[in-house]
């Protein structure tokens, strides 16, 4: 356990950026997860608009830090490639 009160501050600070940063994945996933759920359902307007709310998630996610800036450019690419396929069918 800590013992200096800089000590305690931190845990206390760390206690709470995670649980920020937990909360902050978690809904990234879950645009993630909506995305490719309307994508495998072939429904291009809820893939469309699940898309742009998954790539702001992930942007704000790398802004903040919470993921690495590599892990949202290759999730992005690969929603958007998926994305391309549903539109480009007729």
């Amino acid at each position: 356990m800590a013992n200096l009160k800089s000590a305690k501050t931190r845990v206390r600070r760390n206690q709470k950026r995670e649980a920020i940063n937990a909360k902050r994945l978690n809904a990234t996933r879950t645009a993630v997860k909506q995305t490719r759920a309307a994508i495998a359902k072939g429904d291009k307007d809820a893939a469309t608009k699940s898309f742009r709310k998954a790539e702001s998630s992930l942007a704000k996610a790398k802004n903040k830090r919470t993921i690495k800036a590599n892990t949202m450019a290759r999730q992005v690419s690969r929603l958007a490639q998926a994305l391309k396929a549903l539109v480009g069918k007729k």
